[in-house]
């Protein structure tokens, strides 16, 4: 008792220091890599708007968006007109695709999973085929001239062509383990049905200019978006993106594997429908109006998950849709190359930037598993 009393009456030790706050890529504050991003995004957007055939000061570019006006008249038209919805699109695509990706990942378990590659884009261009096949197309590009409702239908067709291939796809890989043997059902469910959307193109277009829009569609671009298309892909994009947010907590049960998950009392099922839909409306809006677009979808969650240092949904969702933003308008811009008149097509650019970043990831991972759990 003595011994006991007098441990008692001992002073105290200095408290244990304080845990270190999260760090992210070279070892900054998370919030600090948050505003680094940020900061990146908004002079990209700006970027893209200023740079073209015509360069336009970054000061008129701000004078302009803010309701000034510009000193040349011409460029007031250019910013309005044509740079800031392909600036619009290229920011709302790439957090829509990157976001899709991540929901692909999560839901396969499959760190290279992504609605390029499993053929969820591939579902998309089917319904978007379909529709133009039957309502027909007035513009110079695929799904141009077809008005409010035709463009309704174009991005509901290409979310349920979507939603087919991912159902069959996640239906098919449940009696499989391998992640890769999930990846080549994806790609054979991918090939299949741009094989039909060839063959339905080629015989039912009839036209060579619409066969020719809708190769020109298949190469990617965030040019060909109209202001009363952005009413339609914006809001898809935030519903989608909404209903990933409010997912958060069940994605990272996800994580821990199916079972897990429902010890932890989470309705495995409902939540693979509910994430199946807000994938298949986030890939097949940005399909339908910009074309299928490869490797955003994979390379941004991986991008995210590196600078942040986290696999927690709360913080890679976020992280992703700014991540997304950045790299489409990074392709954007790169694609336009500024300062000439020609155009190179976007998922070259796309395919340059995410197939080195996904290859060097993996290469700094032991297992491809830990790409999505780390």
């Amino acid at each position: 008792m003595a011994r006991t009393a007098a441990r008692l009456d001992a002073p105290a030790g200095p408290p244990p220091p304080a845990p270190a706050p999260p760090r992210g890529v070279l070892g900054l504050t998370r919030p600090l890599v948050v505003l680094v991003l940020l900061a990146v995004l908004v002079g990209l957007f700006l970027l893209t708007i200023a740079a073209g055939s015509v360069t336009i000061p970054l000061d008129d570019v701000v004078r302009v968006l803010l309701g000034g006006e510009a000193p040349q008249p011409a460029w007031a038209t250019i910013i309005v007109d044509i740079r800031l919805p392909r600036a619009i699109t290229a920011l709302v695509a790439g957090a829509a695709l990157g976001v899709g990706g991540l929901l692909m990942q999560t839901l396969f378990r499959n760190p290279l999973a992504d609605p390029f590659i499993l053929g969820i884009s591939a579902g998309a261009s089917l319904g978007v085929a379909l529709v133009v096949l039957v309502v027909g197309t007035a513009g110079t590009t695929l799904v141009g001239g077809l008005g409010v409702l035709g463009n309704l239908g174009v991005a509901g067709a290409a979310a349920t062509g979507a939603a087919v291939v991912t159902v069959a796809v996640l239906l098919v890989s449940r009696r499989m383990t391998s992640p890769a043997t999930v990846l080549i059902v994806g790609l054979m469910f991918g090939y299949a049905t741009a094989a039909v959307v060839s063959v339905l193109i080629h015989s039912g277009f009839g036209r060579f200019e619409r066969v020719r829009a809708y190769i020109a569609w298949g190469f990617g671009s965030f040019g060909g978006t109209t202001w009363s298309q952005l009413q339609i892909l914006v809001p898809c994009v935030l519903v989608g993106l909404v209903a990933t947010v409010l997912l958060t907590k069940q994605l990272n049960a996800l994580l821990l594997g199916d079972r897990y998950a429902a010890s932890m009392g989470l309705h495995v099922g409902r939540t693979r429908v509910v994430v199946v839909l807000a994938a298949s409306v986030l890939a097949g809006v940005v399909t339908a109006f910009c074309g299928p677009i490869a490797f955003v979808g994979v390379a941004v969650p991986h991008m995210a998950r590196g600078l942040l240092r986290s696999s927690d949904h709360r913080l890679l969702v976020p992280a992703v849709v700014v991540v997304g933003g950045i790299v489409a308008l990074a392709a954007g811009l790169v694609a336009q190359l500024p300062g000439l008149d020609a155009t190179l097509p976007l998922n070259a650019v796309t395919s340059l930037i995410g197939a080195p970043v996904v290859v060097a990831l993996l290469l700094r991972l032991r297992h491809a598993s830990q790409a999505i759990v780390t």
